[in-house]
């Protein structure tokens, strides 16, 4: 099951094509100097500096979720955000490069994001930090 991905089928993260750009990552996982892993995804800033630099209101932050969402049909492509984000998360998307791909927190799901549900070995968790 892919959060965004809306192929009737879809199946699951094993079946997934990685070569369709349609199913690009939303979030990555790199390795540190010492080979251990850790997720990057975007971390819904208290104050987002995506959100700030949005010249077009594409980037907004919910008063009352917290999330920083991306509005794909106000986006202007001037990547502002993408050169703001102090994390290095935020990116165009590889295809057409007209949009920004950002983690939404799979918002459209009661139960939560679908990478956290899925992740095989439980390493990936929601904690407030």
């Amino acid at each position: 099951m892919q959060a965004h991905h809306n192929s009737a089928n879809s199946g699951s993260i094993y079946n997934l094509d990685l070569t369709d750009n349609a199913n690009e990552a939303r979030n990555s996982i790199k390795t540190d100097v010492n080979g251990n892993y850790f997720p990057l995804f975007c971390r819904h800033c208290n104050d987002p500096e995506c959100v700030i630099t949005c010249m077009s209101g594409a980037m907004t932050k919910n008063a009352e979720t917290g999330l920083v969402l991306y509005n794909k049909e106000q986006c202007a492509s001037c990547f502002m955000c993408v050169m703001n984000c102090p994390f290095g998360i935020l990116k165009p998307d590889d295809k057409t490069k007209t949009f920004v791909i950002k983690c939404d927190f799979c918002i459209q799901d009661t139960k939560g994001p679908n990478c956290v549900r899925a992740c095989p070995n439980e390493a990936l968790y929601i904690k407030e930090v």
